[in-house]
Parts: C-alpha cells; structure tokens; sequence
C-alpha cells in the first residue's frame, strides 16, 4: 500500500520540502508542528502557552483532514527550546488531551524552526 500525503487548507504550507502528515497502512504519522499562523505562515506572537495552543489547533487540522481525531493519537513528541517552559505547555497540553493519554516524550533541544518556543509531532492510528 503506498503512503498517502495529508495537508490541509487550515494550516501553513510547510517551511520545508515534507508533507504534513503522511498515512502509511492503519497509522498517520504528522510531521513536527510550530506555532505558525495559517494566514501567514509566519510564527504567532506569544509564549509557550500560545504556541502550544496553536500548535494543538494545527495537528487538530492536519488530524481531521486525515479522518482522525486527538482520541486516534497513540504517541507524542514535544520538543521545548527552553524545558523551564515545561509547566506551562503541559498545562495546554493536559486541555487537549484525555485519558488515556498517548505516548510522549519531552526533550529541551538548542533551537527550533521559525524560532519557535515548542515544537510537537504525532503518530495515529485510524479506526
């Protein structure tokens, strides 16, 4: 079964040459997500919190778009450019998300894209 690309009109064209998401057999796989405006393409003003909460809204696209939804999401990557930020994307986070909750891992890194405060990336299975 070949992969099939999933974008959507909700969000960003990407910064870089890779798709959005991509649906390979029973899982959907979405590339890392920035807090990016799907007007601009530009980084939204504002601090954790505020990208986390656009982040969410942008995977929530890519998500529908794919035929899932956040209950489908089995693992999560979060990557903070500060992990002082920890609490505070947590928070947004724990909004989004029910139990059972997926998979995550959190890591600090040196930077990331667009210069953005977090970055997240997701994996889900389809119904």
């Amino acid at each position: 079964m070949p992969n099939t690309v999933i974008t959507s009109d909700r969000i960003a064209p990407p910064v870089g040459p890779f798709s959005p998401a991509i649906r390979a057999g029973d899982s959907v796989y979405l590339s890392g997500q920035v807090a990016q405006d799907p007007a601009t393409g530009r980084l939204i003003d504002g601090n954790v919190t505020q990208q986390t909460e656009q982040i969410l809204r942008n995977v929530e696209a890519v998500l529908q778009a794919a035929g899932v939804t956040l209950r489908d999401v089995v693992r999560v990557g979060v990557f903070l450019a500060d992990m002082g930020d920890f609490q505070a994307m947590n928070a947004v986070y724990a909004n989004w998300f029910e139990a059972p909750y997926p998979a995550r891992t959190t890591v600090a890194v040196a930077a990331l894209p667009l210069g953005a405060s977090v970055e997240i990336d997701i994996i889900a299975r389809t119904p």
